[in-house]
């Protein structure tokens, strides 16, 4: 008996371990400015790890219900969609319509890669 559903659990860890590489690759910009870019490196791969702990597990039992272009479209959809309220709220960055544009863009994208 399965308890929890392998497609809303793939996502959903997915979009976790998202949160975590976006923080991992990015905050330093404005967190860690000041500092050695080896310092800011550490705490980088700090964070990395707590991404990697959560993504493998969601891409294995992913890999039991999607197929590996799949997972790598899902994957995308989520980083676009973790990364645009990242820039504009926690990096303030001005938004822009090329944001709209690259998400229609991967729904292209989605639909390639879910149609047969």
């Amino acid at each position: 008996m399965k308890l929890i559903n392998p497609y809303i659990f793939t996502v959903f860890m997915l979009v976790l371990s998202n949160c975590f590489m976006t923080f991992a690759w990015y905050a330093h910009l404005r967190n860690m400015s000041g500092k050695a870019w080896w310092i800011a490196a550490l705490a980088s791969w700090g964070i990395a790890l707590c991404e990697y702990l959560i993504m493998v597990p969601a891409n294995r039992v992913g890999f039991t219900v999607y197929s590996l272009p799949q997972l790598k479209i899902i994957q995308e959809v989520i980083s676009l969609t973790i990364f645009i309220p990242f820039a504009v709220f926690y990096m303030n960055q001005p938004f822009k319509w090329d944001f709209v544009w690259a998400a229609l863009c991967l729904m292209g994208a989605v639909y390639f890669m879910f149609r047969s």
